[in-house]
């Protein structure tokens, strides 16, 4: 049996070029934030928990509970008309239902943020491995609908918000589950009440310009669904007041550098 002998100067030169070559897969693999070892967790979940702070006039506009079939083309229609790119917060089961919307929403530019499977706080907080399993099914689902093997969204948002008074006690637990995987949660502080009654056009905006007011950077929250008032046939408006206002739109790809 022949022995291969490596000197000092051979072995470094070696693992140079595995450490080269390991770079260059996750700079294939990892474009924007697609997997659970990208290598920019810290730093973005720093950004996601003082967003809410921000002093730049920035929109971030958000979508929860989609996708859905009638209501997510039609605000995919209008984000492309007014060149906005958004974060959707998606449910899994429906993001396995409607995969080519996660996919277009996706390869439009639009950030998919993790929502849950089942948005059901009895499932959600049945077990720590409940909580878990809620966001794993829903990162696959979201990786299998856009082809990225191993996709984490790394933003969640809790059903009804972190702020909601239901669950307050399990959600502080979720927390510490959330960092335990590379994971954040975001609340907002704007929104239009679309899911609280049903509003007419203009008062989903009224409801939208006095939630802004006397804020720099918003968090908006929407729905991309028509349960109880229908976003998107006041958005195209709801965005060109914005934009009056001075706000420039970003999604959470705009925090990843």
């Amino acid at each position: 049996m022949k022995l291969i002998i490596l000197n000092k100067k051979k072995v470094f030169i070696l693992g140079l070029i595995l450490i080269l070559l390991f770079g260059a897969c996750i700079i294939q693999n990892n474009s924007f934030i697609l997997t659970s070892n990208t290598i920019i967790g810290d730093e973005f979940i720093n950004k996601i928990n003082s967003l809410l702070s921000g002093k730049e006039k920035v929109a971030y506009l958000t979508f929860d509970d989609g996708p859905n079939q009638t209501i997510t083309p039609k605000v995919l229609d209008i984000l492309k008309k007014e060149n906005v790119k958004a974060t959707f917060f998606v449910i899994g089961k429906h993001v396995e239902k409607y995969p080519d919307l996660v996919k277009r929403a996706y390869e439009e530019g639009h950030y998919i943020a993790n929502h849950g499977y089942d948005h059901n706080n009895k499932i959600f907080y049945k077990s720590k491995e409940s909580f878990i399993n809620e966001i794993i099914k829903t990162d696959k689902a979201i990786g299998k609908a856009i082809g990225k093997e191993n996709y984490s969204a790394r933003v969640f948002r809790f059903p009804n918000g972190y702020m909601a008074p239901l669950y307050k006690e399990q959600k502080k637990m979720a927390t510490s589950l959330l960092k335990s995987i590379g994971y954040t949660y975001i609340d907002w502080n704007c929104l239009n009440n679309d899911s609280m009654k049903k509003y007419t056009n203009e008062q989903l905006l009224n409801n939208l310009i006095e939630s802004s007011k006397n804020k720099n950077t918003l968090v908006i929250l929407m729905h991309d669904t028509k349960d109880v008032s229908n976003s998107s046939l006041v958005l195209e408006d709801s965005i060109k007041y914005l934009k009056s206002q001075g706000y420039v739109f970003k999604n959470f790809y705009n925090l990843t550098n």
